[in-house]
């Protein structure tokens, strides 16, 4: 034990030794790095006592402490939940309104127009053939053409599908058997005030353009026509009937 203290007293003694020899050149180190080292501890105060100012503050005032980590402020409680947002983050106002559905009205009987010495009333181009497409695409080519050359056009609208069954009788026998069913779709354009003297030439223009397996007819609107397009209905009529 007596050794041990020894040899912590002659170490001691000889750091005192060392020390005082070196007193001389790092004198002046010393009193540098005491000095930025009270700078230091003036600025870390300062900061604290800034922080403690705005917490007595906020507790004066009634409001929520801030709290500061890392030089980064933070809030305990949020206040963007009670406060208005001033319209933040709307797109409504961006977007288009969407326009209401229109509901699909009954189709009314218009007035015929009969037409002039000059012009032609209302006319309907008819166009059948047995390819739905072909159809189709003929009489959108109709309805632009006529729109190209400022013919008015009144409605486009297709009639009810028609199906023709083909039967076929046999060598021996009177009973028929089905061969194939045929359908026949129908487009209608609809136009008025056609020009006497530009018909001839419009209509040729059509003819002329006519795809292969097309049927076109030309004929003054009638009152028929209108009710051609929609399907008839005999069990509603009968009951009408008996209403009646």
């Amino acid at each position: 034990m007596n050794g041990a203290l020894g040899k912590v007293t002659q170490s001691i003694q000889a750091g005192h030794e060392r020390g005082g020899e070196e007193s001389g050149a790092g004198r002046g180190r010393r009193g540098y790095n005491a000095a930025a080292d009270i700078r230091v501890l003036c600025l870390k105060n300062d900061t604290i006592f800034k922080q403690a100012f705005s917490l007595l503050r906020f507790r004066t005032s009634g409001e929520t402490p801030i709290c500061s980590a890392g030089g980064i402020l933070l809030t305990t409680s949020r206040h963007y939940r009670s406060k208005p947002t001033h319209g933040i983050g709307r797109y409504k106002h961006l977007v288009k309104p969407e326009e209401p559905k229109k509901k699909k009205g009954k189709v009314e009987i218009r007035a015929i127009n009969v037409g002039t010495d000059y012009e032609y009333g209302t006319l309907n181009i008819h166009l059948i053939a047995y390819d739905m497409a072909l159809t189709e695409s003929y009489a959108q080519y109709v309805h632009n053409l006529c729109n190209h050359l400022s013919i008015k056009v009144e409605e486009s609208y297709a009639m009810p599908t028609k199906t023709i069954e083909v039967l076929q009788l046999q060598d021996q026998g009177n009973k028929m058997l089905l061969d194939s069913v045929l359908t026949t779709h129908e487009r209608v354009v609809q136009i008025s005030g056609l020009n006497a003297t530009f018909a001839e030439i419009f209509l040729e223009i059509i003819q002329s353009n006519l795809p292969e397996g097309v049927k076109l007819s030309v004929r003054e609107h009638t009152e028929e026509d209108f009710k051609g397009r929609f399907k008839a209905r005999p069990e509603l009529e009968e009951l009408l009937a008996k209403l009646n």
